[in-house]
């Protein structure tokens, strides 16, 4: 099982939002590379890397802060990168690319542009991870801030038929709440989808990721922890032991 420790963007910085919400924002640090190293120091062979700044369509300058940061992660030595945010278009997909990302994550495309999805899965296939949020069983789209009216299970069966084989499901409730997970709507959307899937939010300590674990690896592929790294509640490296028994 792959274990990803979280780096979210905004304007350069290294920062965790509470249910998604961009008004309760806390910032980690202003080095997102010395944050990658570090992670890579100590074990990390993927990191997940969020464009905040793109999904809620900031401005050029924190846009560009974001690109160069992706980039410069991307070249940081024994780590793979999982990223996206904003993906929108087959340039958005190209660019992240071309700059090493080994994983591109596209979310809100999916509900909104299904053509552009079904034609990103058909020329990408691979590389890209369907990043599904929801919350009380309803897709949440643009950061989490609207919904879409359709269910979960519906997407993820959609997706699946596309050709989606990698797939991130958040419960939006319990993201960067640390309120612990809920190990059975992770084994639900891997059986909707027929493969396992990456879960993230609320993972509070390693008894979330023995949980996670426990399911094994036809439910489970990974996990995204993200706050309770940076808040002291496990250590990286306590995180990847479990995930590697």
């Amino acid at each position: 099982m792959l274990l990803f420790p979280a780096i979210d963007l905004v304007a350069g910085q290294v920062v965790r939002l509470r249910q998604g919400d961009r008004a309760q924002m806390d910032v980690y640090s202003t080095d997102p590379v010395a944050v990658a190293r570090d992670f890579a120091a100590r074990g990390a062979r993927w990191i997940h890397v969020v464009d905040l700044s793109a999904t809620f369509g900031e401005d050029e300058d924190a846009l560009d802060k974001n690109a160069r940061a992706i980039a410069a992660i991307c070249k940081v030595e024994g780590i793979s990168v999982d990223t996206g945010g904003g993906v929108r278009n087959m340039a958005a997909i190209e660019r992240l690319a071309d700059a090493g990302a080994q994983r591109i994550a596209i979310g809100t495309a999916l509900v909104r542009d299904p053509e552009f999805a079904r034609a990103a899965a058909e020329r990408h296939g691979d590389l890209l991870v369907a990043d599904v949020a929801a919350k009380a069983g309803q897709v949440r789209v643009n950061g989490w801030r609207e919904g879409e009216g359709i269910g979960a299970d519906e997407l993820v069966s959609r997706l699946a038929a596309l050709g989606y084989r990698h797939l991130v499901f958040t419960d939006v409730a319990r993201d960067g709440m640390q309120t612990g997970i809920d190990a059975e709507a992770y084994r639900h959307i891997a059986e909707v989808a027929g493969f396992p899937v990456v879960a993230s939010g609320g993972i509070a300590t390693l008894d979330d990721l023995r949980a996670l674990a426990k399911l094994g690896p036809d439910v489970i592929e990974g996990a995204i922890t993200g706050r309770a790294l940076y808040e002291g509640a496990f250590t990286l490296e306590d995180a990847l032991e479990v995930f590697s028994c």
